[in-house]
């Protein structure tokens, strides 16, 4: 077996050998960096003074936060940039960060841009300009910021306006009704040719493509709404909603869940067995996804006897490959924050931070040295995809052995699907406030047996 170690310098030479070669991603972003200053673009503002709806809309949705929400502040500065003054060879993908969480300073040039505290344009995140800018993308599929834009007057919509606009000419494209627009972000090849996000592609692969759902009818549903002031009402207007993973109301119901036991009366020491079936009925992707080397949903059984005692139900593990990432227990992982934090032989800190024995449905990544990783751009390989397709069902079992001194009559036993958009562990290793590691409840289902005298 080739130890970790030459694994990694393997590796690192392939990277040099294809960068040097140019075979590494080479997309038409790289000309527009450092290409526009600030001062050519508009601030969402600007936009409020014509669309006040649309604008709130947007101003609660994580794209108005991609840049100053509070993790993506802390995973840039503290791990990623860090990382980069580390490891020089990452500076180029760290910069490409700023492609899709703030545009306007990629295209503006300078690295980092200004934290979030400095109030500069850098805080436009993904704003109105950097959408309505967009004319194309030159990649297929879409990934990496793979945008073509220019600043200017003429803003870019897929629907024709109504009356003309005072402040800009409007143009339509059909991109805007795609999917490649928003995998245009939404997909992500890191430098070791690793696709760490791929929620477009997800969707192209699963049934709602072949029915031409796309993903802005869930994200940007249609309704009655007046888009511009000057303008009318359109029954069928895009809301510009954008709700995702950060928002509850989203994300509670994602996945139906039903648990029933193999038989409905028990004795102590006998052993029943509970069959959970989870059904992924709202998202047109995977879920968890996304940021799916942050995210954690799990599954997690319990019973409740007559007299309140409280037994946890460990998952049946199904001897797939990887298996060992998708069931909860005592494990350090995240090893290379150590690299950015400075921290010299780091042991890591608790790969998972809830119940051992849950179910785990994720893909892990791993990083040079084969340990778990929530630094996308130092990822070298994905683990076992465990995570629940769109409109699949899994199904999980729990042996429960009937404890001895179990109170007689009515046992409720129950089944609750839990989501974090980020591992406690590292939200308290890193600081990062709590609302970002805290526990949104799914959904959850309960059944019941009698326990015999």
């Amino acid at each position: 077996m080739i130890g970790k170690n030459i694994l990694f310098i393997i590796i690192f030479l392939i990277s040099i050998v294809t960068n040097s070669t140019g075979l590494r991603l080479k997309t038409e972003q790289e000309d527009i960096k450092g290409k526009y200053p600030f001062k050519a673009f508009e601030k969402a503002s600007k936009c409020k003074t014509c669309h006040p709806g649309i604008y709130q809309q947007w101003s609660q949705a994580m794209m108005s936060q991609a840049y100053t929400h509070h993790w993506d502040e802390i995973e840039y500065f503290d791990l990623a940039e860090a990382h980069a003054a580390a490891v020089p060879q990452l500076r180029d993908a760290v910069d490409g960060c700023n492609g899709c969480h703030t545009p306007l300073a990629y295209m503006n040039g300078k690295f980092p841009p200004p934290r979030p505290s400095e109030n500069s344009m850098a805080n436009e995140s993904v704003s109105c300009e950097v959408c309505h800018l967009i004319q194309d993308t030159h990649s297929n599929p879409p990934v990496n910021y793979s945008y073509v834009m220019n600043p200017g007057e003429t803003k870019y919509s897929g629907r024709a306006p109504s009356v003309e606009s005072p402040a800009h000419k409007i143009i339509t494209k059909d991109i805007f009704h795609t999917t490649e627009f928003c995998g245009i972000c939404h997909n992500e090849k890191n430098l070791y040719g690793v696709w760490v996000k791929s929620t477009q592609i997800e969707w192209k692969e699963g049934p709602y493509a072949a029915q031409g759902v796309p993903c802005q009818d869930c994200h940007m549903p249609k309704g009655y709404y007046l888009n511009a002031i000057m303008g009318k009402p359109y029954n069928d207007a895009r809301l510009h909603l954008f709700h995702g993973g950060h928002d509850p109301g989203k994300v509670r119901g994602t996945v139906e869940i039903r648990i029933e036991p193999d038989m409905r009366e028990a004795e102590p020491g006998e052993k029943v067995i509970f069959t959970v079936a989870l059904y992924n009925a709202k998202t047109g992707h995977k879920f968890p996804t996304g940021s799916v080397e942050d995210r954690i949903l799990w599954l997690h059984v319990e019973a409740t006897d007559a007299k309140g005692n409280t037994y946890h139900i460990p998952v049946d593990p199904k001897g797939f490959d990887g298996e060992e990432y998708t069931i909860s227990g005592d494990f350090l992982a995240y090893q290379d924050m150590g690299i950015p934090k400075g921290i010299k032989d780091f042991k890591g800190v608790q790969r998972d931070g809830i119940p051992a024995g849950d179910r785990i449905f994720r893909m892990p990544y791993f990083d040079p040295e084969g340990n778990m990783t929530i630094m996308q751009w130092n990822t070298v390989k994905l683990g076992v995809d465990y995570r629940i397709g769109p409109r699949e069902t899994k199904t999980e079992k729990f042996t429960f052995k009937v404890p001895i001194n179990a109170a007689p009559g009515k046992m409720k036993v129950t089944a609750t699907l839990n989501y974090q958009l980020l591992v406690k562990p590292v939200a308290d290793f890193l600081n990062v406030p709590p609302d970002e590691s805290e526990i949104i409840h799914v959904n959850d289902h309960s059944t019941w047996i009698t326990i015999l005298p």
